[in-house]
C-alpha cells in the first residue's frame, strides 16, 4: 500500500540547504570476528539505519541499501546458509507488514515476506520513521537558526502541556508489537532480535551547534526522546519473546559531534559516505559488533 511520507532524499536535500558544502570519504570496514550465531537463514528487516543509505556500495537504489550495512556484515560473519536483507530507507512498521513504495517510487513488497518458516535469525530495527524522524530533524535544525541557545524544538513539540514526541512513541508500541507477532507467526523457531538506535547527539552536554544544527537547550530534550524510543523498543521486544540489542551504549562518544574518524553517525554535512544524520560504515560495523555480542551473550 502507498502512503504519503517524506522520502529520505527529499529530507536530506532540505537539510543540506542549511549547509555550505558536502563531503564524502570512503571508509573501509573490516568484517566482524566470527561468532556463534544462528547459521541458517537470516532475514533482516528495518529502515534506513539498517539499510545504510549512501554507504558504498549501494546495491538497491530504490531502498538505498548498502552491501556494507550491519546485516551484511553479520551474515558474512555467521556464515548464514541464506540471507535476505529487505531493509529499506524510509520504512515504517507498515512497510514491514504491508509493503509500500521506495525512494524512487517503485513498489516494495512487505518486508515480512522475507521471513519464512525455516528462518533461523530475524533482526528488526524499526520505529524511527513511525515517530517522524526526518521531519523532527528538519524542523529542529531549521528552528535552531533563529534560537541557537534556546529550546525552540522542545517548545514546539511540548506546546500545550503535552509532549507530542513521547505520545508518538507510545502510539508506536502496538505497531512494533504487530510486527513482532507477525514475525513469530511466520518463523516460530527463529531467534528474533530488535535493535535500538545509536547515539546521534552527545550523551551529555549541549551538542555542537552549528556543526550539528540543534539548539543547545534542545539537545538534552532530543537525547531523551531517542532514549525513550530505545527503551520502548527494549520493553516491547522483551514482552514478545524477542531479544533487544543495545547499540546506543557502545555508540556513546561516537555521536555526530565527534571527528570524522570517530563518529558512527554523520551530521548535517557528512564527512564520510553516508546520508545526513545516518550511520556511516563505521557505525554499521559498530552495530554489527553489538548485534554479534548480543547473540553470543
Amino acid at each position: 500500500m502507498t502512503r504519503p511520507r517524506l522520502p529520505l532524499l527529499r529530507a536530506a536535500t532540505r537539510l543540506a540547504a542549511l549547509a555550505v558544502a558536502t563531503a564524502a570519504v570512503l571508509l573501509t570496514v573490516a568484517t566482524p570476528a566470527s561468532a556463534a550465531v544462528p547459521a541458517g537463514r537470516y532475514a533482516a528487516l528495518g529502515d534506513s539505519y539498517t539499510a545504510g543509505p549512501l554507504i558504498p556500495a549501494q546495491i538497491d537504489l530504490n531502498c538505498l541499501r548498502s552491501n556494507r550495512n550491519y546485516p551484511s556484515l553479520v551474515a558474512a560473519s555467521a556464515g548464514s546458509s541464506s540471507f535476505a536483507d529487505v531493509s529499506c530507507s524510509g520504512a515504517t512498521t507498515d512497510d514491514i507488514l504491508y509493503g509500500g513504495s521506495g525512494q524512487l517510487g517503485i513498489m516494495v513488497p512487505p518486508q515480512l515476506s522475507a521471513v519464512t518458516s525455516n528462518t533461523a535469525l530475524v533482526t528488526v530495527q524499526i520505529g524511527g520513521n513511525d515517530i517522524g524522524f526526518s521531519g523532527i530533524i528538519s524542523a529542529c535544525a531549521e528552528a535552531s537558526l533563529s534560537s541557537p541557545l534556546g529550546s525552540p524544538c522542545k517548545n514546539r513539540y511540548t506546546a500545550g502541556g503535552t509532549d507530542q514526541l513521547q505520545a508518538r512513541i507510545a502510539a508506536t508500541v502496538p505497531k512494533v508489537t504487530a510486527v513482532l507477532q507477525a514475525v513469530r507467526q511466520a518463523a516460530p523457531g527463529a531467534r528474533v532480535v530488535v535493535l535500538g538506535y545509536p547515539a546521534i547527539l552527545p550523551d551529555t552536554g549541549y551538542g555542537c551547534w552549528p556543526v550539528v544544527p540543534i539548539a543547545y537547550q534542545d539537545v538534552p530534550y532530543l537525547r531523551g526522546i531517542e532514549k525513550s524510543l530505545n527503551a520502548m523498543l527494549a520493553s516491547t521486544a522483551t514482552a514478545h519473546g524477542a531479544t533487544y540489542a543495545d547499540v546506543y551504549t557502545p555508540s556513546i562518544g561516537r555521536d555526530a559531534c565527534k571527528g570524522s574518524g570517530t563518529r558512527w553517525v554523520e551530521g548535517l554535512v557528512p564527512q564520510n559516505s553516508a546520508a545526513p544524520f545516518h550511520p556511516n560504515a563505521r557505525g554499521e560495523q559498530g552495530m554489527a559488533n553489538a548485534l554479534l555480542a548480543t547473540l553470543n551473550s
